[in-house]
């Protein structure tokens, strides 16, 4: 889920970015800083909207840079434990697909993608079902939720989302539609 948050931090504004514009000093101090960052609490911190205040700016004796308490305001990315989310298959592999979810990438393992026994068709590069002649590849559009979730701080790409689409309502989106197609022609009929 996508959060807008007042947030406060210190910010070393080199300098470099020294300028007439404090503001716009800052808020690029801050965009180097932090965007594109992970924290445990917060989430992945996408973008910075803006710059509410700036405080006295404050020097370090052997340091060229300003440092000034800012508060801003910014766009978050926060997973939840069992969120509905969409996405984008980025890749498939044989264990599973892995798949955008905005700031950051979740697994769908291949045990949680359908009921079914599902194989890894390395020459087409897709997922496919045993018995139902589904198959799962790069650039499918799905709706999955999200089952489990351990950030790391230290190492963003090794944080893990497990995500599922074994429950009602979720899958590939095509899979979705012609889920939908019997259910209205037998209201048709009626």
């Amino acid at each position: 889920m996508y959060k807008k948050m007042k947030l406060a931090d210190t910010i070393r504004v080199a300098p470099d970015l020294l300028g007439k514009d404090v503001h716009e000093n800052v808020k690029q101090a801050l965009k180097r800083k932090l965007e594109g960052r992970i924290d445990k609490e917060l989430g992945a911190l996408v973008a910075i909207m803006q710059v509410n205040e700036v405080g006295e700016g404050h020097i370090l004796v052997g340091d060229g840079a300003v440092y000034y308490d800012v508060a801003f305001e910014a766009i978050v990315f926060v997973p939840g434990i069992q969120e509905v989310i969409e996405g984008e298959v980025v890749e498939t592999v044989d264990f599973g697909a892995f798949v955008s979810i905005g700031a950051m990438d979740g697994l769908l393992h291949v045990s949680q993608i359908t009921d079914d026994f599902m194989s890894y068709d390395g020459k087409n590069g897709r997922l496919v079902s045993k018995n139902g002649g589904r198959a799962l590849s790069e650039g499918d559009r799905i709706r999955a939720r999200i089952v489990a979730i351990s950030i790391n701080e230290r190492e963003p790409r090794e944080s893990k989302i497990g995500l599922t689409m074994r429950q009602h309502s979720l899958g590939k989106f095509e899979w979705l539609e012609e889920a939908k197609k019997p259910s209205a022609e037998k209201e048709v009929k009626k």
